[in-house]
């Protein structure tokens, strides 16, 4: 397992020798002087018999080792968690936080994109045209208006003047289309979208389904000539003429009040509508702020989407809630990462997914250390290029977080452990209850004793993590999503006593002696070849190493009448350059047999998620069955030993069990 990391027991015995023979001494001359008080003698050598026996010795040298780790982390959780306390007894909502943060900095950069930026003060007022003008409209607190635009500084500024008359945004990603895109607006019940000029095609296909709805087209500043499309209203025009007065209303909003819906990537089905209410926004940002030692002087580059919560939330929050200038880009670009950075003179940085791998991959250049990031934040560093990342591009600091836009299981890596996504410390984990719990790896399902109750896992054992509800903590809430069926689904209840009630991430993590967590795969991508557990997360690191780390999907594929599932990897090789004899060599000295893929497929190029998560639904589906592909499948001879194209011939003797695997 990648990132498992076992106590020194060898050092540690030797030091142990050492101290016990210490003590001995001591103790011999202790004899002589204590001659009469037999009784402190006694005592002297029970205490260093309980410290230094079983596994005490070891829980010391722990302690030591996790000390200030923990320190460092109590520190940050007591200090968000008093600010998130004492923002929810005073009424503190995202809007009321980003009028006082305006104030203080009027004429301070907000946000900048390209050659473009609007100041505090700017984006206040274009977010009261906005509140002034949708009240005049009719919309009412509780309703929900649908925001679909790329990435753009007025972006953010739209969502929080709706905010500001307690409407709710939906932020739907720019890639749906169709159907699914008509799901969205559906499961959290629109009332109007205001869309993007960049999304005309878009709308235009599903207009018919929307007559019940009003379209608000909002063209951008750099593109104010763009057509108006028929039948929506110009809402850059419609804005012009209303006041940029502050906008109060008769009532004012609450902490616990939904702000926005923020939808799931949908990797394995119709995304799902994730509330955020006003203490989470407020919530994420200042823990990424304490843990990552941020200031309202930090420039944060954020190339990521806004409609996303790395993106909208954790990035644009530094702005919003903490006073930072964020810097933005329409759409990411490893070849322009560090050029951006550079430019606006951001000290920090956010990735997601594949983006570091990314990085790597873009040839060594004269930009790779030409600028003053400091650390950066961000989820889905591969442990296998985590050192070559940070020498490459010189990071002091890596801030891995582990957690989910709707969920209340929130890790981080303060001290950049190579791998880790994040720690628990004995110190705060009775303020901060998450558990891992055993179950089956393959379908999910939670194993219990014979009490009922989950089992919790030892250090190095593999399991689910679970995070418990309490809804009288804004850090441990669970809003859920606009679909109550689909929110009940995620809770787990008596799990350690009777009538407790717990989040159920869906990942499969690994704690090790000192606390630290590795991911491990989501349930359900695990699948099990040859009597064992393969893990598709460590496979895809693997071979994404061996082929020059491009992108890589691991997944499982039945055959008829075989036990389990074999494992397949759909590798991306827009430039025909894939070497399968290399490819074959290193599998073979990197992984057991169990886990090397029986069948590759070659794709021009990966299937990603908007946050540059790697899609694999549709290519489970359609297995190596190759009535359903296009793309050169090669299948491992076992007799040899390498990849040889699946024919049909091939494919109907492997269906058929003519062929021994």
């Amino acid at each position: 397992m990648e990132g498992k990391t076992e106590v020194p027991f060898e050092r540690a015995e030797r030091l142990k020798i050492l101290i016990l023979t210490s003590i001995a001494i001591v103790c011999s001359f202790l004899s002589l002087a204590v001659r009469h008080y037999p009784i402190l003698l006694c005592i002297v050598a029970i205490l260093a018999v309980y410290l230094l026996s079983g596994n005490r010795y070891q829980w010391i040298y722990i302690w030591r080792k996790t000390v200030y780790r923990d320190l460092k982390g109590l520190k940050v959780i007591l200090a968000t968690m008093f600010n998130v306390w004492l923002w929810e007894r005073n009424g503190t909502t995202v809007t009321t936080r980003w009028e006082e943060i305006a104030r203080k900095t009027p004429d301070k950069k907000a946000l900048v994109m390209g050659d473009r930026a609007l100041t505090f003060r700017e984006g206040d007022e274009l977010s009261n045209r906005i509140a002034w003008y949708f009240k005049h409209q009719g919309f009412k607190p509780g309703e929900v208006i649908a925001l679909f635009m790329e990435t753009q500084p007025e972006y953010v500024f739209l969502w929080l003047g709706l905010a500001k008359i307690r409407v709710t945004t939906a932020l739907v990603n720019t890639n749906l289309r169709g159907k699914r895109l008509v799901y969205c607006l559906r499961i959290a019940e629109c009332k109007a979208v205001v869309f993007g000029d960049e999304m005309s095609d878009a709308i235009k296909e599903i207009q018919t389904e929307l007559h019940d709805m009003p379209l608000f087209q909002f063209n951008s500043p750099d593109r104010t000539a763009a057509p108006i499309l028929q039948d929506t209203i110009p809402l850059s025009t419609e804005i012009t003429g209303m006041s940029v007065e502050s906008f109060k209303d008769s009532e004012s909003a609450k902490p616990r009040d939904t702000l926005l819906y923020i939808y799931t990537s949908g990797t394995t089905g119709f995304p799902k509508a994730a509330v955020v209410t006003n203490i989470r926004y407020l919530l994420i940002p200042l823990g990424v702020h304490k843990s990552a030692d941020l200031s309202s002087s930090d420039v944060i580059y954020d190339p990521l989407p806004l409609h996303h919560t790395a993106g909208g939330v954790l990035g644009v929050g530094q702005c919003i809630i903490l006073g930072c200038t964020v810097v933005l880009r329409k759409k990411f670009s490893a070849s322009n990462y560090w050029s951006d950075a550079a430019k606006h003179g951001c000290t920090a940085a956010q990735y997601i997914g594949e983006i570091c791998r990314y990085l790597l991959m873009v040839p060594p250049g004269s930009n790779d250390k030409a600028h003053n990031v400091k650390v950066m934040i961000g989820n889905g560093l591969r442990p296998q290029i985590w050192e070559e990342f940070v020498k490459r591009f010189n990071i002091p600091r890596v801030l891995e977080f582990y957690g989910a836009t709707e969920g209340n299981c929130n890790l981080v890596n303060l001290d950049s452990k190579v791998g880790a996504i994040g720690f628990l410390s004995r110190l705060v984990s009775s303020i901060y209850p998450l558990t891992l719990v055993k179950c089956d790896e393959i379908t999910g399902e939670i194993l219990r004793d014979d009490k009922g109750r989950c089992i919790t896992c030892s250090p190095s054992e593999p399991g689910l993590l679970l995070g418990k509800i309490d809804p009288k903590q804004a850090i441990l809430t669970f809003a859920g999503y606009a679909d109550k069926t689909a929110s009940e689904k995620k809770m787990v209840r008596n799990v350690k006593v009777d009538g407790d009630c717990y989040f159920n991430t869906g990942d499969i993590l690994v704690m090790d002696h000192y606390g630290y967590f590795y991911f491990k795969d989501r349930t359900g991508n695990t699948f099990r070849w040859r009597g064992e557990n393969v893990s598709t997360a460590e496979v895809e690191g693997v071979i994404s190493n061996l082929v020059g780390l491009r992108d890589v999907i691991v997944y499982g594929v039945a055959i008829p009448n075989i036990e389990g599932k074999a494992g397949m990897a759909a590798i991306a090789d827009p430039n025909n350059s894939l070497d399968l004899e290399g490819l074959e060599k290193g599998l073979s000295t990197s992984l057991p047999a169990y886990a090397r893929p029986l069948f590759l497929r070659i794709l021009p190029e990966p299937p990603l998620t908007v946050t540059f998560k790697l899609q694999k639904k549709e290519l489970v589906e359609q297995g190596f069955d190759l009535t359903k592909l296009t793309d050169p499948v090669f299948f491992m001879d076992q007799k040899m030993g390498k990849y040889v194209p699946l024919t049909q011939k091939l494919y109907e003797d492997i269906m058929n069990g003519c062929v021994r695997l």
